[in-house]
């Protein structure tokens, strides 16, 4: 009789177990996803007029080498929609200006499309939002009217589709459509535009979807030179002096961008919307430029991309809204040498078409963001011609004042051999190096250093800062990360097993 009951009662028991599986992978992968929507992230911009541009294939595998985890295209390229299938990498699409007239004018249209640039690519490829035009109030004003009956129709076809929730709608804005955006707290939008933004803004505050800005304090320096200083717009510290208070609110501003993300929040504010995301869609600074554009130099763009970069992942806010930190897409991955003129137009990728650096980002500490990037693996070794008294001199000021770890190259360790001054120098110039945080000025020696993106390790002798020490770091990194979500995760689990413990003390009367 007792083993008639328990054989009766397996398929209870099995039905629990099933639940009690459910339940931690649900669990699971519902943190996993609200921890990715949560985080503010940095991502780029692919533009393609690029000659020699990668392939799909290898732009796909160079984007995980660099762990880039998100990005915007300007269309919705099928080849790269495929190539992107079964990664973690996160994509915007977007509908090119030259289409509104179509789609805004027709349902059948956009459902077309939903279905030949997202239903057959989703959810193998990541897509995240869909970006309606480009700049059309400002660049394409006549096609102002059918913005909003576009983004309208494309997500109908998202609800038809049952893909609404997962997939926002939006359209990126010019900077311009804003007026009087400092200080802060004064800034409106045009009113010539409200007849769209109104019904714009209740839209993207029923969806929750975000605001669209592209942003770039390039351009206001360039227009108010002599107002705005160039620190402010570079994201370098400032004194208190130098920073930017509005009179209105008192809130201290130390940069350009988090002034026009507020500006973004106020003019919504002053629609009475409050509840939408400012995303900013583009920022960057361009590395050369022509005779008029003086300010678009590689140590300029470095020095803006690698500070927002970090200001991002700080994850700090805005002065208004410290608690919201918006995520960036900077302009843009790759140099677009096919542009047409100004020079600048050419220059604002942090690569050329080949993958190699256009210059050395400097974003150490961001986690593993671009941490397979040779622009973040630099070293500092001995210049050659160096006469050895001076050397001599240089490594005995590294290994004693300078506290560099010099244990490597002592006799009978890993780097001894080659057993000479400029190998141990070297050794020795780079590890002070690595321990500076490779800052400016930290690899001269008296002029008879140099930085260098090869790594001079050899043999067993490992360099501070070679990839191989780098990958080991980030596991270290990466590990503290997983430890900081795991609370929540064994929270969880902890509740799984409180059920299951529940359910088996239910059943065992009936064994």
């Amino acid at each position: 009789m007792a083993l008639s009951n328990m054989l009766s009662n397996i398929p209870l028991l099995l039905f629990f177990i099933a639940i009690f599986n459910l339940l931690i992978s649900a669990n699971s992968q519902g943190i996993k996803v609200q921890e990715q929507d949560k985080d503010p992230f940095v991502g780029f911009n692919i533009g393609t007029d690029v000659s020699n541009l990668l392939t799909p294939t290898e732009l796909i595998k160079f984007l995980q080498t660099q762990k880039v985890n998100h990005v915007r295209l300007y269309d919705a390229d099928p080849d790269l929609l495929k190539a992107l299938s079964k990664t973690k990498i996160r994509v915007i699409i977007s509908v090119p200006n030259n289409q509104l007239l179509a789609i805004g004018s027709s349902n059948s249209t956009a459902a077309s499309w939903i279905g030949r640039n997202v239903v057959a690519y989703y959810p193998e490829t990541l897509i995240t939002a869909i970006s309606v035009g480009d700049e059309v109030l400002t660049t394409v004003p006549s096609s102002a009217p059918l913005l909003l009956p576009a983004i309208e129709s494309l997500y109908n076809a998202l609800i038809a589709s049952n893909l609404h929730t997962q997939i926002k709608v939006s359209t990126p804005h010019a900077a311009s459509i804003m007026l009087d955006t400092f200080p802060p707290s004064q800034a409106y939008f045009n009113q010539t535009w409200h007849s769209v933004l109104v019904p714009l803004l209740q839209f993207l505050s029923k969806t929750g979807s975000p605001l669209m800005m592209n942003l770039y304090p390039y351009y206001v320096y360039m227009q108010n030179k002599g107002v705005v200083p160039l620190d402010n717009c570079l994201f370098k510290p400032l004194t208190p002096s130098k920073e930017m208070v509005d009179p209105n609110t008192l809130l201290h501003y130390t940069n350009v961008l988090d002034a026009m993300v507020d500006a973004a929040y106020v003019s919504m504010k002053n629609l009475n919307v409050s509840d939408v995301v400012v995303l900013v869609t583009e920022s960057g600074w361009p590395s050369k430029g022509d005779t008029k554009e003086p300010y678009a130099t590689i140590d300029n763009a470095d020095t803006y991309n690698s500070n927002l970069i970090k200001h991002i992942f700080d994850r700090t806010g805005t002065p208004l809204h410290p608690e919201m930190t918006s995520s960036v897409y900077i302009y843009e991955l790759f140099n677009e040498d096919l542009r047409a003129p100004p020079v600048s137009e050419a220059s604002w990728g942090l690569f050329y078409g080949n993958s190699t650096p256009v210059y050395l980002l400097h974003v150490s500490g961001s986690g593993t963001f671009l941490a397979n990037d040779t622009t973040n693996q630099t070293y500092c070794i001995v210049m050659d011609g160096v006469d050895a008294k001076t050397l001599q001199a240089a490594l005995d000021w590294a290994c004693g004042p300078g506290r560099a770890n010099c244990s490597e190259i002592q006799p009978g360790e890993s780097c001894y051999q080659p057993n000479n001054v400029k190998g141990h120098a070297s050794f020795a110039f780079n590890s002070y190096y690595q321990k500076e945080g490779r800052a400016s000025g930290s690899c001269d020696f008296k002029g008879v250093a140099m930085i260098t993106t090869t790594d001079p390790s050899h043999g067993s002798c490992i360099f501070p800062g070679s990839k191989k020490v780098g990958n080991h770091t980030q596991t270290v990194v990466n590990s503290t990360q997983v430890v900081s979500s795991e609370a929540p995760r064994n929270l969880s689990r902890g509740f799984c097993i409180s059920i299951m413990i529940l359910v088996t003390s239910t059943l065992l009367p009936f064994w």
